[in-house]
């Protein structure tokens, strides 16, 4: 399935348990259903809280700001959150977000996954501060820009070339999906029920994704040429 934006995107998200996905667009609009306009610049994250009855947003002029999804109104707005514009938002509880400037998730509070111009790096907490505890995964010559974590051992990726391929952590191999277009890949989200995963990227589209017909089985994985872990120096 394909969904013509008409502007660049930066962000989605899947509703909580409703089948509503939610895009941020570079002309500060968020289109959900209806296209309320939330912020005065770029609208970069969304992220829907409280079960899905309200919308976060964040943008580049530096304001997060919180809208009902029902009617599509203002709840509250905070402005000025960082010096520079506001990149992601993370949600930690249904009632708190955080706003980071890079992608990052962790793995059962003990690991830290993130992407680099050169592929997937793991770190471990009790060694974020030690060489010994990072590992490089070989991805691709482009960049890693896009992440979604698919369950404990697995995330989805989204690279510069437009190429989404799914990772494991442990084992470790990489195995391409799809490709989103031959733009860079902006975000990936995984619907509630995991059946569902989409994408956006600079094509100004948002493809949806059946997940039970794109990710391989596990005894086909097994197949596949594994990737060389490596450790920094």
């Amino acid at each position: 399935m394909k969904i013509n934006l008409w502007k660049v995107p930066f962000d989605v998200d899947f509703h909580p348990s409703d089948n509503l996905v939610v895009t941020a667009l570079i002309n500060s609009d968020l289109h959900l259903q209806l296209e309320v306009h939330v912020h005065t610049d770029s609208c970069r994250a969304a992220r829907f809280i409280d079960c899905g009855r309200v919308l976060l947003t964040a943008s580049s002029d530096c304001s997060i700001l919180a809208t009902d999804v029902e009617i599509g109104s203002t709840m509250t707005r905070i402005d000025n959150v960082h010096e520079a514009g506001v990149k992601r938002l993370i949600n930690l509880t249904e009632s708190t977000v955080v706003s980071p400037d890079d992608v990052g998730f962790i793995k059962d509070d003990q690991k830290f996954v993130c992407g680099s111009p050169r592929g997937v790096i793991l770190y471990s907490w009790e060694c974020f501060q030690c060489t010994s505890g990072v590992r490089f995964f070989l991805h691709t010559n482009d960049p890693i820009d896009a992440m979604l974590k698919l369950d404990e051992d697995t995330i989805i990726t989204g690279s510069d070339n437009g190429i989404i391929n799914l990772v494991g952590i442990s084992p470790d191999f990489i195995y391409p999906i799809v490709e989103h277009s031959g733009y860079l890949v902006e975000c990936l989200a995984l619907s509630h029920d995991k059946k569902f995963f989409e994408s956006i990227a600079y094509d100004k589209k948002l493809k949806l994704w059946n997940s039970d017909s794109m990710l391989p089985e596990p005894e086909y994985i097994e197949l596949q040429q594994r990737c060389t872990p490596m450790r920094f120096e």
